[in-house]
């Protein structure tokens, strides 16, 4: 069965996790969790009539307030379309969080 994001107090939810965007930057993850995912559209492309990301910078942060800005960055990388970026996001948080 697949997993929807559902609205859930002020917070979009998925697969029970907060996910909130706020302009080109979105992080999805709890703080209770070792790692986040951050991603940050950097460009956008015109389908149609909508505008849709099409560079975005993935990057799984450590959520440990300890520990210095200079090593907070897991992992990084840039991917085409919102899509991609998102899927190998969750793919590098799950495993960053196994650790």
């Amino acid at each position: 069965m697949a997993q929807k994001a559902v609205l859930n107090g002020k917070y979009l939810m998925y697969k029970g996790k907060p996910l909130v965007r706020e302009k080109n930057a979105i992080c999805y993850g709890s703080m209770e969790d070792k790692y986040i995912l951050f991603l940050i559209i950097l460009t956008n492309k015109k389908i149609v009539d909508a505008e849709v990301p099409d560079r975005v910078i993935v990057q799984v942060i450590s959520t440990d307030p300890a520990a210095p800005a200079d090593k907070k960055l897991y992992r990084q990388g840039e991917k085409q379309g919102l899509y991609d970026a998102f899927d190998i996001g969750l793919i590098w948080l799950e495993r960053a969080n196994a650790e």
